[in-house]
């Protein structure tokens, strides 16, 4: 791709920006939400057309008019939010557009057949060709992404965020596939907000900031503190805030608390901390958030708050009795991308209290609560569907903080976003528990997981499997995760 440009209503969103990939290389592509990186590959796939600039396959000028011209010319690709159809199957959304047939009917046997095929390679046996794609959690969901974009037999494949939703076992998976690809000489467009990754992975790196290609360096010459100061234009002192010095009281505890998803748990969630939840996708994390917050609320044992009984049987009731949650799946169940940034934040305060009360003493509120998590947006009525991830779960934050809320649960709150966000909802996540907040935060990132946690419980098949403090290892975690014995150094 050289020189290309593209501007939406008049704002430029892409300048003048030069990359290409090698056969059988992972090119990886960084920067900050907002600086051009989803728009360049989606031109690279036909979604969006260049304003200027060209694009060149195999040394041939090529137009891109849709995503099929781009599929025949040999270009693949896994977007970031997924292009899935839930009431289908895997096999069905695998080949959907391209079903092979038989006599003029669908053959579905043989669309099976090659989807089981494709799932076996990217070591995803436990999901099958027959299942519902809305009965998935998002990490399958994820896999069905990658395996249909692999059905392709692309010559350039490009990932964007292909591991945002996958636990650390299963991006482990991925790397082996990668690495597969490249050795069949197809190559990887790859972007990703995790730096690791992007040095494991890659052999050259182009960082974006601002529509414009700011630098490409080989990955064996960068470091992740350059690729931030290039990324953001500044240093970023530490990734991590300062944790608590003394956590105070237990504000949330669970005796013996269960349901059909969770055995007995016993817990103490404390004012001023944030206790980190680790585990494997599927260990039960999601769902002891979930039922914390009355989604699919405890059947068993018992819960308590500031020491009274309390067993929240609705999000409603959790909103009531001080009690926020925000989910992993930013847009599927977070947000209603649709409605404005304003209608967004103010979601929460609408359920917990009828519309015509204090209605505009609390919009003037949320509109300052807006401003104060730095919400970058053209304004309060823009749809929130436009804004960057990281300002999308800033709005989300916003919501919540509007409440007041006692106890904070957090779900994979940074996936997604990027360094600089990162370390914004960092700050937001320590200030709340510095400011009495109980803070829950699930993360799937070893790295934040253990940099953000006071104390850290880790969950295995619905379970406790153990505790540790926040200074435990890596090793100790995926130790307790995975349910193999871990050697603590003499």
């Amino acid at each position: 791709m050289h020189g290309v440009g593209k501007s939406f209503y008049g704002v430029s969103v892409l300048s003048n920006v030069d990359i290409d990939v090698h056969p059988g290389e992972v090119h990886a592509v960084v920067g900050e939400n907002g600086a051009g990186k989803s728009t360049l590959m989606k031109i690279a796939s036909g979604v969006y057309q260049p304003d200027s600039g060209t694009l060149r396959i195999a040394g041939e000028s090529v137009v891109l008019h849709n995503p099929r011209d781009a599929q025949a010319a040999g270009v693949g690709i896994i977007h970031q939010e997924f292009n899935l159809l839930p009431e289908r199957t895997v096999a069905e959304n695998v080949f959907l557009g391209r079903e092979p047939t038989r006599r003029g009917l669908v053959d579905r046997r043989a669309m099976r057949a090659r989807t089981a095929e494709l799932l076996t390679a990217v070591g995803a046996e436990t999901v099958r060709p027959t299942d519902r794609v809305g009965a998935l959690g998002v990490a399958q969901q994820q896999v069905v992404e990658i395996v249909k974009a692999l059905s392709l037999d692309a010559r350039v494949l490009i990932m964007d965020e292909p591991t945002a939703a996958l636990a650390d076992h299963e991006v482990e998976l991925l790397y082996a596939l990668v690495r597969r690809l490249q050795a069949r000489g197809i190559g990887i467009l790859y972007v990703s907000h995790r730096l690791a990754e992007v040095f494991d992975l890659s052999s050259r790196i182009t960082v974006l900031k601002d529509g414009r290609r700011v630098v490409t360096v080989d990955t064996a010459d960068a470091t992740p503190e350059a690729l931030v100061r290039h990324m953001v234009g500044r240093e970023l002192a530490s990734y991590y805030p300062p944790k608590a010095d003394a956590p105070g009281t237990a504000l949330v505890t669970l005796a013996g608390a269960g349901n059909g998803r969770l055995r007995p748990i016993d817990l103490e969630l404390r004012a001023g901390e944030v206790l980190g939840v680790g585990g494997l996708q599927g260990s039960g994390r999601s769902a002891l958030a979930r039922a914390l917050f009355g989604v699919e609320g405890f059947t068993a044992g018992r819960m308590t708050l500031d020491g009274r009984p309390v067993r929240p049987r609705s999000p409603r009731q959790a909103v009531r009795a001080g009690i926020a949650y925000v989910t992993e799946d930013r847009k599927g169940e977070g947000l209603a991308l649709s409605q404005s940034v304003l209608d967004n934040a103010l979601l929460a305060s609408r359920a917990a209290t009828p519309r015509w009360f204090g209605g505009g003493a609390r919009t003037t509120s949320v509109r300052d609560l807006l401003a104060a998590v730095e919400v970058h947006a053209a304004g309060a009525d823009q749809e929130v569907r436009y804004l960057s991830g990281g300002n999308q779960q800033k709005v989300v934050l916003a919501r919540w903080l509007a409440m007041k809320p006692r106890v904070l649960l957090f779900d994979e709150p940074t996936r997604g976003i990027d360094v600089g966000a990162k370390a914004a909802i960092h700050e937001l996540i320590r200030d709340l528990a510095d400011q009495g907040a109980a803070v829950l935060m699930i993360s799937s990132e070893l790295p934040e997981l253990l940099g953000m946690s006071d104390r850290i419980v880790v969950m295995r098949d619905g379970a406790l499997a153990g505790e540790l403090p926040g200074d435990a290892s890596e090793e100790a975690v995926l130790s307790l995760a995975t349910g193999t014995p871990h050697e603590v150094p003499a």
